[in-house]
């Protein structure tokens, strides 16, 4: 029988060891010191998966950079500004 599951890897020692989650090790008898086929395959997104949900995106990057900065001024920005308003 064969199962698929996605498991993140894990530094041992030297090596990288994965772990077969409790509910499989059941299901197919799975004990210590057996042998077992692992099938590798690494998964990625694809770059289209990743940035997809930008397509719909229409308002200008330096909009939406002013409004991440609203509230967040440093204290070399408030003195700036502060002598800003006094040179009026």
């Amino acid at each position: 029988m064969q199962n698929q599951i996605k498991v993140i890897t894990r530094k041992w020692g030297n090596s990288i060891a994965v772990v077969i989650p409790n509910d499989l090790v059941n299901k197919e008898n799975i004990k210590e010191n057996i042998e077992v086929n692992i099938t590798i395959e690494k998964t990625r997104p694809k770059a289209g998966v990743l940035w997809g949900f930008l397509k719909d995106w229409k308002r200008p990057t330096e909009e939406i950079m002013k409004e991440a900065r609203r509230g967040w001024s440093s204290a070399s920005d408030r003195e700036k500004e502060g002598k800003w308003k006094n040179s009026k």
